[in-house]
């Protein structure tokens, strides 16, 4: 395992501390989730009584392989606590996450669960949104008229960079497990998050983005000196 890897997997651990019989839980998406859920597994195995609720379709196919039991949305509408990773955090736990691709359904269990732990390595922490591209999740209808009124949002709140289409290792658009396409604004800096996710929020055709404000209670970061616990106190 490497270093980068050994990281994610304290964090993860850090974070399993929290999870106690009985939960519901948002099992979240990408690298550093992923060493959860086999943590996770590896507790229910033991005799943990838990419920997942998984927020794509790579983390259902690994709980269920795992033999974590599965639930959806529908079936637990509330949750106790998600647990997933980001690719940005940033001040006041603001978050940029949906470098993999999940960010529609990770948004939604991040939201139907009362608290949101995030883990991470500690190079996610920066002190301001934007060097990671923001990932914007879009309907496929009609791109060459939602992109110039995405520009014209981002620009509005002092923003800007290339928007690229993201695809896949054919060339194809990327397609989320929803059916939709991601723009990846490339921006460098988000000086005003809250701006700028109301900016995007007004814009027809923008199903959802990646900034997740005011949704993360704790962050564990992992670095080699240790783990740290972040908390926001609001």
């Amino acid at each position: 395992m490497s270093d980068a890897e050994a990281l994610k997997r304290q964090a993860a651990a850090r974070a399993l501390e929290f999870v106690t019989d009985g939960m519901r839980l948002g099992l979240g998406t990408g690298s550093t989730a992923k060493h959860f859920v086999d943590l996770l597994a590896e507790r229910v195995k033991a005799g943990l009584t838990v419920v997942g609720v998984p927020t794509s379709e790579r983390t259902r196919e690994q709980a269920l392989s795992l033999g974590v039991p599965l639930a959806t949305l529908d079936e637990q509408p509330e949750l106790d606590l998600c647990i997933d990773g980001a690719d940005e955090v940033g001040p006041g736990l603001a978050l940029v996450k949906g470098g993999g691709g999940a960010l529609l359904r990770e948004k939604l269990v991040a939201s139907a669960a009362k608290e949101m732990i995030v883990i991470a390595d500690a190079s996610k922490h920066v002190e301001m949104l934007g060097a990671f591209p923001l990932p914007i999740e879009v309907v496929d209808f009609g791109l060459a008229a939602l992109l110039p009124r995405l520009e014209a949002a981002i620009a509005s709140v002092g923003c800007g960079g290339p928007l690229d289409l993201r695809r896949d290792a054919s060339g194809a658009p990327y397609r989320t497990d929803q059916g939709n396409v991601i723009i990846d604004a490339r921006l460098g800096r988000i000086p005003d998050p809250d701006a700028l996710a109301r900016a995007l929020d007004g814009v027809v055709g923008v199903v959802e983005h990646g900034l997740f404000l005011g949704l993360a209670r704790r962050v564990v970061l992992a670095a080699p000196e240790g783990v740290q616990l972040l908390i926001n106190p609001a």
